[in-house]
């Protein structure tokens, strides 16, 4: 809205001091991040005492895990700190209307109505399975579908490249000639030096031009895992006290530095990375996100006093999937968000190892030879006698390493 208050008034020619500030990026995302922080630290307070007040509290399955019913009666569904943290300063400080902005909103309320829906089920209802996990899925489907559709058919989302030509100014600064904005269903492949990849490549028994029209039957199904596969690893991980809401917070601060290079002409050729025109609006709402989930981290660490529960879980995990995939870093997921990775796989694989050990030695066997002492991973750090606070730090020091690994990929190509 003040984005908009300010073109009002630049429009105008009216003279206020310190209001061209507004056409930057840098300076609208700084301001987003500490009004996120601001009122995640201070209406989060509030938020916890009603959530409290309604008795809107935990209920703890005894795991056999030190101090876990110490936790009984912790409020839960905080996830709508983030969610408020993260809408204000978006609403006053993007160009709200830009189809990015617009797709990431949408998928922050789609993702945590589900989750929403889900707790409220469960503290409200006394229904102690919540949502049916197919609901959820159909839920993460149909935001993948609408995601990708978007992707694939708005004209607005298009991306930029140089002409191979490059006519000399200077010899410091040459001139660069740019193609017109296309429509494009490519991502890029990191590690390598020509790394763009066309999903219709994927095709390869049809035609260039028929594989590019047919696209999106590669597209869509691949937006859809990816929006499942990191939204249920966000909720996995949320396990213990400030695991989820620190390794999220890396990530949409790596992701929020990704869009920006991405939207910037200049960043983006020096680093010879895909331009995406208008894309810039996203560094603002990623790094709005982050500041609103440090700003939870200061209630959700050890010991809690909020957990986000699945209305900031699914609502986190669904987000920055969306986020990726707008800025074309969905193959980077895997390295990114390998924390949420390995916790998924440690719950996958523990079902597996139990099954066929269950069907080949017998129950007693498979139940005295689990693959790990308990899923997810971090529960059996915590009956290897680890306490949760090492966990968690060591996570989010793994995760900030990763985040390093994705950066340094803009150069190593």
């Amino acid at each position: 809205m003040l984005y908009y208050l300010y073109e009002y008034i630049h429009g105008r020619a009216i003279t206020i001091p310190g209001i061209n500030l507004f056409k930057y990026i840098s300076f609208r995302a700084g301001i987003s991040v500490l009004l996120s922080v601001f009122i995640a630290l201070i209406y989060g307070k509030k938020i916890i005492g009603y959530l409290r007040k309604k008795q809107m509290g935990e209920t703890v399955r005894d795991l056999g895990l030190e101090g876990q019913k110490q936790k009984e009666g912790t409020p839960t569904m905080g996830g709508i700190i983030i969610i408020i943290a993260t809408l204000v300063p978006v609403l006053l400080f993007t160009k709200f209307t830009n189809v990015y902005i617009i797709l990431l909103i949408l998928s922050m309320l789609w993702m945590g109505g589900i989750g929403f829906i889900d707790d409220y089920l469960k503290k409200i209802r006394k229904n102690k399975d919540g949502l049916s996990g197919k609901f959820k899925v159909l839920g993460q489907i149909g935001l993948g579908c609408i995601v990708g559709i978007t992707m694939y058919q708005n004209p607005n989302i298009t991306v930029k490249r140089e002409y191979s030509a490059r006519t000399a100014v200077t010899r410091d600064h040459p001139e660069k000639k740019f193609k017109p904005s296309e429509k494009s269903i490519t991502t890029t492949v990191p590690f390598m030096k020509n790394n763009e990849f066309n999903y219709g490549k994927i095709l390869f028994w049809m035609e260039e031009e028929k594989a590019k029209e047919w696209s999106w039957i590669v597209f869509i199904p691949v937006v859809i895992f990816i929006v499942t596969a990191v939204s249920n690893g966000a909720n996995i991980t949320d396990g213990i006290d400030g695991l989820a809401a620190g390794i999220s917070a890396v990530i949409l601060l790596t992701l929020a530095l990704f869009a920006y290079l991405s939207g910037n002409i200049i960043f983006a050729d020096y680093l010879n990375i895909m331009f995406l025109p208008n894309t810039g609006e996203i560094t603002i709402f990623a790094i709005a996100m982050a500041g609103a989930v440090i700003g939870f981290f200061w209630y959700n660490t050890y010991p809690a006093q909020v957990f986000m529960g699945d209305t900031g879980s699914l609502m986190l995990g669904g987000t920055i999937a969306v986020l990726a995939i707008i800025i074309r870093k969905e193959l980077l997921i895997p390295v990114l968000c390998g924390i949420f990775l390995v916790e998924n796989l440690s719950v996958i694989l523990q079902v597996i190892v139990f099954k066929y050990r269950k069907k080949r030695y017998g129950l007693e066997y498979a139940q005295n030879n689990r693959l790990l002492k308990m899923s997810p991973l971090h529960h059996h750090y915590q009956k290897e006698g680890f306490h949760e606070s090492k966990i968690v730090n060591r996570m989010i020091i793994i995760g900030v390493t990763l985040a390093v690994i994705c950066l340094i990929t803009l150069k190593t190509r």
